[in-house]
């Protein structure tokens, strides 16, 4: 562990009989409860989105270029606007800044169904749609790291059911969306998507959550506090080290298996069989959060990192070319393999970083973990052009594997302990 020492342990010792003394539900308590159900309506409403937004802009004409640049234009800016996201987060309070998010991509959402309803759909008007929407989840994200470790008192128990719920909201957001686009409109998935996010709003709005927040002319400013999140997080060298790592992955593996994967499945067995195993993917995806429920290693990082060597299982699969029922078990494999990664992560994340500061450092690593992944986008076409689409991936699921042991080696990793699951 990079920060603190003895006088840090002391601390935690002192303040884990208080923390232990709480009355009330280890996990589901009141305000848990709402925001699982405010995160598990707002997956799935986004979960509709792609499906939506790309039927619809196909049947305007818009073509695949179009809807690259629609999704495009909202990854950019959230990206671009995440780290800004948690200084405004951390200062003016995480769940204020997650309900403001929410009801502006209520508005923003609800535009596009109307435009889409009458007709007069104009793509640069979907773009600007999808920026705002990228500023709005930008300003989201952070909270959800924060607000966790506020409301519930397993941070562990509660990341593993609130990755479970995404990864099933995930699951049913598109095939409701591809019910609703045949049975209605893409007015009307979007109209749906627009009350997700009022949804989400009100049960945000519902939780008993005390906004530490800052007032106007309090405190440092924007730039000091920004910095002062950069320095955190780049003090930490379990964090960086995996966020650079991570970066690795998304240029090598994840970035080429979207549309490579799903490019060879659909040629080669149909898309029936790639829906069958985008299922598998989701459902892995959920056991593994399941799993993460119940498995509470004393080094969670190093547990995690010994199931990422499943996380290449399904571009190893789909680069030998193998059969659907082998495809849908890689699917399977790489899915539990992230789930349970990503709930030791951001488990890690919650208990390791102080309150105030977390909102600005959960930012950094996101934009760092996702920083990448466009590239590896954007270089998986010519690059399998060069080498084939089965090459590319089967040199990712390598480089998985290299990945992990280089983690496992990485002594502030590997050793990293858990901490009592309560914050006071």
């Amino acid at each position: 562990m990079e920060r603190g020492g003895p006088e840090e342990e002391l601390d935690r010792a002192a303040r884990g009989p208080v923390q232990r003394a709480e009355v009330g539900p280890r996990l589901w308590s009141r305000d848990f409860a709402l925001f699982f159900a405010a995160r598990a309506v707002a997956r799935t409403g986004d979960g509709m989105l792609p499906v939506a937004l790309a039927a619809g802009l196909l049947a305007h004409g818009l073509g695949a270029g179009g809807v690259g640049l629609a999704m495009a234009s909202y990854s950019a800016l959230f990206v671009g606007f995440v780290i800004f996201g948690g200084v405004l987060s951390d200062r003016w309070g995480a769940r204020r800044m997650m309900v403001a998010a929410d009801l502006v991509r209520v508005v923003t959402q609800a535009t596009a169904a109307v435009l889409f309803l009458t007709g007069h759909v104009v793509l640069w008007q979907i773009c600007v749609i999808g920026a705002v929407n990228g500023i709005a989840a930008g300003a989201f994200q952070p909270g959800v790291a924060s607000v966790v470790p506020r409301v519930a008192r397993d941070v562990q128990g509660a990341n593993g059911v609130i990755r479970t719920a995404e990864a099933l909201a995930m699951l049913v957001g598109p095939a409701v969306a591809g019910v609703l686009v045949a049975v209605v409109s893409t007015a009307g998935v979007l109209g749906v998507h627009a009350a997700t996010y009022a949804v989400g709003a009100l049960l945000l709005a519902l939780i008993r959550l005390p906004e530490p927040a800052r007032g106007r002319g309090e405190g440092p400013g924007y730039v000091a506090d920004l910095v002062e999140g950069w320095r955190e997080f780049r003090s930490r060298t379990w964090m960086w080290s995996v966020i650079l790592l991570w970066m690795v992955l998304m240029v090598a593996m994840w970035g080429p298996q979207i549309p490579l994967a799903s490019a060879e499945i659909i040629l080669g067995h149909g898309s029936q069989a790639f829906g069958l195993v985008s299922a598998a993917l989701g459902g892995g995806t959920a056991l593994g959060g399941v799993l993460a429920t119940r498995i509470r290693p004393g080094f969670p990082l190093r547990v995690g990192a010994i199931a990422l060597f499943g996380a290449g299982a399904y571009s190893v699969a789909v680069g030998l070319g193998l059969g659907v029922p082998a495809l849908a078990l890689g699917a399977a494999v790489s899915g539990a393999a992230m789930g349970f990664w990503g709930v030791m992560w951001m488990t890690s994340v919650q208990t390791q970083v102080p309150g105030p500061v977390l909102g600005r450092i959960h930012a950094y690593e996101v934009a760092g973990s996702l920083a990448m992944l466009p590239v590896g986008q954007a270089l998986a076409g010519p690059v399998a052009e060069v080498f084939g689409s089965r090459t590319v991936l089967l040199v990712g699921g390598t480089v998985t594997v290299v990945v992990v042991l280089v983690l496992l080696l990485l002594r502030p990793v590997r050793n990293l302990p858990s901490v009592p699951a309560s914050r006071s």
